[in-house]
């Protein structure tokens, strides 16, 4: 099948994008191999005929968005994201009522959509950095509770509003102090996601990204103990090699893992599953992520 899948990756003109949550033997036949940011940014950048995400909706949704006349295609229809599923246009319409002057960001975990009425989106790795760049004091952020209270930590001059207020990752929800103890003794360095909870980014050594772990891994020896979705330390001891990564066994996102190599092949040879969504919902989300990538990591 690995042989199968680049001779149709050849053959159709094809690039393959993965998560670094995917499994390691899809991130093994991809292109490109990123976050969110770097996803849509290479999404942008491709010259190829055909787009295969291998994540959930809302990546393949922002591919399309930005290659409109490209095919995007997902392999495993139902991968969805249960964070993205908490922000509805409604309630971001509600709370812009309540607070007429705020500018609304929103992570990019969300749908097309909530995309669409957005001011501008974000990722992890540059949410400081977009929400730092507006002139409103106020801020609408959803769909990710964690991630609003990090960005206001960081930024006390503004007001973080998040929306809805317990919008989290329950993969991320899912550490704890004990967690945070069981590295301690270690000796460990704690790497934490910024969806992690406030008081597990409070106890951590550094606040990241996946594409910032990525980084910061080149500059130390020591231990890490990885506060994210499991398969971010494989990837890490594929690139650092006979460094020692901690996982939490129990951090799995379930949608990240339904792809499988058949998945792919399947989805490269018959060009499914197509991401269709209407033409002003594309215009409109695109503006507001054009807008995040223009500001950068």
């Amino acid at each position: 099948m690995e042989t199968e899948i680049r001779a149709l990756k050849t053959l159709k003109n094809a690039t393959v994008m993965a998560h670094n949550y995917q499994p390691m033997e899809i991130q093994a036949l991809a292109d490109v191999v990123g976050d969110s940011l770097e996803l849509a940014a290479k999404a942008k950048a491709t010259g190829a005929d055909l787009i295969v995400i291998c994540g959930v909706r809302f990546m393949a949704e922002t591919a399309k968005i930005l290659n409109p006349d490209r095919k995007v295609i997902i392999p495993v229809e139902d991968a969805g994201c249960p964070l993205a599923d908490f922000l509805t246009p409604d309630l971001i319409r509600a709370a812009k009522e309540r607070h007429p002057d705020a500018a609304v960001v929103v992570y990019v975990n969300s749908t097309a959509e909530v995309k669409a009425i957005a001011d501008i989106t974000c990722t992890s790795a540059n949410a400081v950095r977009v929400v730092a760049s507006l002139p409103n004091d106020t801020i609408l952020f959803g769909p990710d509770a964690n991630l609003a209270a990090y960005v206001q930590r960081e930024l006390p001059g503004k007001t973080i509003i998040p929306v809805p207020p317990g919008g989290h990752c329950y993969v991320h929800a899912g550490f704890t102090l004990a967690d945070v103890e069981a590295a301690r003794r270690r000796g460990d360095m704690i790497v934490c996601h910024p969806e992690c909870p406030p008081e597990i980014q409070e106890q951590a050594d550094l606040v990241a990204s996946t594409s910032g772990m990525v980084r910061s891994a080149a500059g130390t020896d020591r231990s890490w103990s990885i506060f994210t979705e499991r398969e971010m330390a494989a990837r890490l001891r594929v690139l650092y090699p006979g460094r020692v990564f901690y996982e939490k066994p129990e951090a799995v996102c379930a949608d990240m893992k339904k792809t499988s190599v058949a998945d792919l092949r399947r989805a490269l040879d018959r060009e499914e599953h197509e991401i269709v969504l209407p033409r002003e919902v594309m215009d409109r989300a695109r503006r507001s992520i054009e807008r995040m990538i223009a500001v950068g990591a």
